[in-house]
């Protein structure tokens, strides 16, 4: 290529390409040129110069392999061999131009017959996926959770587990028409997202998680008619404080100045790492927080990700100087239960703070069990049943249904239908990898928790263990089989925001640390020096606590499997292939069986995206497209 070079180095029509992106009008021809730039311009060249052949060709074909393999294996062998036709065209012309309008041809066909997640027809530039905007505010009568199944004896489709994700994937079916029923094992629904009196009467405490950044931070519960069905969320100004030893918290707030404003000499540094994330959330949540798919934003995703891929220490000694910001990104970053110096260990850090930028870290009303009922409700408002008390050990156990979905992790799924599933499937999900586990307490309270810094009063959530080298040791401890001497602790106190969880003048307060997958150590007395360390006189505030090993955390929730509360841990490669790598993370060797629980991509957080993409794989199925394949 002998074209003049684009300010960054790279020959102009790759700047053109990254224009060209969207799917409309004549540029749609030139849609490829970023892909043709790599893998006809550059590695022919390389062929011709024979430098580095076996490592740049290497690459290239890994990426693309990586890409097309998610739109099927003859779409992986063709576009393979295109390549190699167009690279030996360009070889004996050197002319790149008939090469990048051929592959527009053929990318515009392509297009115009499947989408790249789903083999449904493509839609125009915009959103992934379109979510009903249906505001019907009908629903049932309040009805006793326990109510019995109806006289039928088959249905559409049936949910197996009544969490976030396994309502959302109800609902997305339940839109479409189709006849849903949803089977919970336990007396009440929700999962990961319940509130109970743990403590004493009238102290309501999360049972699972407390605090929702994802919840609104991504699309489909802001689809949805919640607020009708009973679900207020408060916004909290301070999303997050973590306290030193000495001197002043690092605080995270909605403005991103303010967060700065406490973050001494790394203020600007925290600003030039997170603004462009907070700017562009939604392409790089589109790209990035789904399942893998080639980038419908790739340079931003792309800048994103360079940051995203680093471990949490090394991203944090690089780009900040001081102590406050290093610990304050620390403790973000240990939202992904790994050691802090494993591979894109940041990138849920990265994630955190630039929401807190721009949705918040909200609370629900009421309790997380606030967000499960408003669920149910609209669930139950488009003709949906669900039934409690339901534990399904085994396919026979569920009505016959044309699509079967399972908000289970792997265990549980291998359990209800290893059976059936092909030997390659089955043992693939018994090579899926659990984290650590978390012990848990709640607290009741006779008056606030007594923090020495008073910015720590007005945070919905506390990060509480020091520096970022405190951190890093609390954090690598439980991957060895150990018990940290002084844990990381996250602590949530709602009953500061939300006086409806407590009696007046008295507070619930919320927190755990990290610990080996099934521990079976009651570490709270570790937890609660923790606090006392930020908060003297802590424990004269208790009037009762219940105490929840991680071996205990699976009786009330299957899925908390060793009391692991990411469903999974989040090693690089389950970050992307989750539970295993296939085309369809959400379908299984069994047609018509799907994944749907915080194991399928996008991961953990109370979000419902897990549901939302398993249930829109399924349709895509039942209509007739590449939905799903048998192994």
């Amino acid at each position: 290529m002998r074209g003049r070079k684009h300010a960054l180095g790279l020959p102009r029509h790759l700047a053109l390409g990254v224009v060209s992106r969207r799917r409309a009008g004549p540029l749609v021809l030139v849609n490829p040129v970023l892909e043709e730039w790599f893998y006809f311009w550059y590695v022919a060249n390389v062929l011709r110069q024979r430098v580095g052949i076996t490592t740049v060709f290497s690459c290239a074909v890994a990426l693309r392999m990586l890409f097309q393999l998610y739109q099927g294996p003859l779409a992986l062998v063709t576009v393979l061999l295109i390549a190699l036709l167009f690279s030996a065209y360009y070889l004996r012309t050197n002319r790149i131009w008939p090469l990048i309008i051929a592959h527009g041809l053929i990318d515009l066909f392509a297009r115009a017959d499947c989408d790249a997640f789903t083999g449904t027809p493509c839609a125009p530039a915009g959103p992934a996926f379109a979510f009903s905007t249906n505001t019907s505010t009908s629903s049932h009568p309040p009805r006793d959770e326990r109510a019995r199944m109806s006289d039928r004896h088959s249905y559409d489709a049936v949910v197996v587990g009544s969490g976030p994700n396994g309502l959302s994937a109800a609902i997305v079916l339940a839109q479409t028409g189709l006849s849903v029923l949803v089977l919970e094992q336990q007396p009440t629904i929700g999962g990961g997202a319940r509130s109970a009196e743990l403590t004493l009467p009238g102290f309501m405490h999360d049972v699972g998680s407390a605090v929702h950044p994802m919840g609104v931070a991504m699309p489909f519960f802001r689809s949805l008619p919640l607020e009708k069905h009973g679900l207020r969320w408060i916004d909290l100004p301070t999303a997050m404080a973590h306290p030193f030893d000495n001197g002043p918290s690092a605080v995270l707030r909605n403005s991103i100045e303010e967060t700065g404003a406490t973050l001494g000499v790394d203020a600007r540094a925290y600003d030039a790492l997170v603004r462009p994330i907070t700017q562009h959330w939604e392409e790089i949540r589109a790209d990035a927080l789904a399942p893998v798919h080639p980038p419908r934003h790739p340079i931003t995703t792309g800048r994103f990700g360079l940051s995203a891929l680093r471990s949490a220490e090394s991203l944090a000694k690089s780009r900040f100087d001081g102590e406050l910001a290093r610990g304050l990104f620390a403790g973000l970053c240990t939202h992904t239960i790994m050691p802090l110096t494993r591979t894109a260990t940041a990138s849920i850090g990265l994630v955190l703070a630039a929401v807190a930028h721009r949705t918040g870290w909200p609370i629900p009303a009421g309790g997380s069990q606030s967000i499960s009922n408003a669920l149910a409700s609209y669930f139950r408002s488009l003709g949906g049943e669900i039934v409690t008390d339901s534990p399904v050990s085994s396919l026979r156990d569920i009505p016959d249904a044309k699509t079967i979905m399972l908000d289970v992790t792997p265990r549980q799924a291998v359990a209800i239908a290893g059976d059936r599933f092909s030997g390659s499937y089955r043992s693939a999900l018994a090579k899926y990898r659990y984290g650590p586990g978390v012990c848990k307490v709640d607290w009741a309270l006779g008056e606030p928790v007594p923090w020495r810094d008073p910015a720590c009063a007005a945070a919905g959530t506390l990060h509480l263990g020091g520096t970022l080298g405190e951190l890093v040791a609390s954090e690598g401890a439980p991957w060895n089989g150990e018990h940290a001497e002084k844990p990381f602790v996250l602590v949530a106190q709602p009953s500061v925001f939300d006086p409806t969880r407590a009696p007046p003048g008295k507070h619930t307060l919320w927190g755990y640390c990290h610990v080996p997958n099934g521990s079976d150590v009651d570490v709270s007395d570790r937890i609660e020096r923790q606090i006392e360390r930020f908060a003297p006189g802590f424990r004269d505030c208790i009037l009762a606590r219940r105490v929840t090993k991680a071996s205990e955390l699976s009786l009330g929730n299957a899925n908390l499997v060793g009391g692991d509360i990411g469903a999974g841990a989040n090693t690089l490669r389950q970050l992307l292939f989750r539970p295993a790598l296939r085309a369809n993370p959400y379908a299984t060797s069994v047609k018509g069986l799907y994944l749907c629980s915080a194991s399928t991509p996008p991961g953990g957080g109370v979000h419902g995206m897990c549901g939302v993409f398993a249930a829109t794989s399924a349709l895509a199925a039942l209509h007739g497209g590449r939905g799903t394949k048998d192994a």
